[in-house]
């Protein structure tokens, strides 16, 4: 059992989780970026597994993951990623994935290479809350979260997922896939009432983040702002230059939400 837990994240203040597509360009180059990423002051690592049908993301993660795949990313490599970052940081690390993939290496396998590999949780989008039972178990095992999410149309299952969330629970921010957006209507403030009386997991805000001013007002209200296609577009632009555009606008974000 590895002692760091994704509740770290939220012990000294409001909470910058950062999110990747590993393998973008390179493994190595996904090692370098997410350093640069603590660097600059994130206080979780996102490592999304490429994978051919990620349907929660929009066209900017879509592309990343066709880059890392045509790269010849896989799954054991992407663990081999999160072993070497943890051997150089006690930032909590987190893999956004699909179940497929998860259920194809085996519920079992999977999770003891995360404990090995320093992982902490899991973020599955496409693996409803009724359905999440038989990995939930195995996972505990292992010290491994799953990481709960809630939909601006969750509703009346708002507080019963929150209930016994573990880790910290992601609020998706407005309805569609992953992306950047110039403004955010959902009504957070309500979303957010209604998990803290049901729990006392961090609640951290993600989809459509993008500038500090959304960062700033998202944090005024949240435990934590996640933050993933502005990254990965810096990757999409800059390829095995991104290191330094990436530390400048993590450091942005943490500035603004601190």
């Amino acid at each position: 059992m590895n002692n760091i837990r994704i509740q770290d994240a939220f012990d000294h203040g409001k909470a910058f989780i950062g999110f990747l597509t590993g393998g973008d360009p390179s493994i190595e180059k996904s090692e370098e970026f997410i350093m640069k990423m603590v660097e600059a002051g994130c206080d979780l690592i996102e490592i999304g597994i490429p994978f051919s049908d990620p349907i929660a993301e929009g066209p900017v993660i879509q592309e990343a993951n066709i880059r890392a795949l045509t790269a010849g990313t896989t799954t054991d490599k992407i663990f081999e990623l999160a072993k070497n970052v943890r051997k150089k940081t006690k930032v909590p690390l987190v893999f956004l994935t699909y179940l497929n993939p998860v259920y194809k290496y085996g519920y079992e396998k999977f999770c003891v290479k995360c404990e090995d590999a320093g992982v902490n949780g899991l973020i599955i989008p496409d693996m409803p809350y009724e359905e999440k039972g038989e990995l939930l178990k195995v996972a505990g095992e292992y010290g491994v979260d799953i990481i709960s999410l809630i939909a601006p149309t969750s509703e009346e299952r708002i507080k019963m997922i929150a209930k016994d969330a573990k880790g910290f629970i992601y609020v998706v921010s407005s309805m569609g896939v992953t992306g950047m957006r110039s403004e955010i209507k959902t009504d957070l403030g309500a979303i957010l009432s209604s998990v803290k009386e049901a729990s006392d997991t961090p609640a951290a805000v993600g989809f459509g983040v993008s500038t500090p001013e959304q960062a700033e007002k998202i944090a005024n209200i949240a435990d934590g702002v996640i933050v993933g296609s502005a990254i990965v577009k810096i990757i999409g632009k800059y390829g095995e230059e991104a290191g330094q555009p990436i530390f400048d606008y993590v450091k942005s974000m943490k500035d603004a939400i601190r």
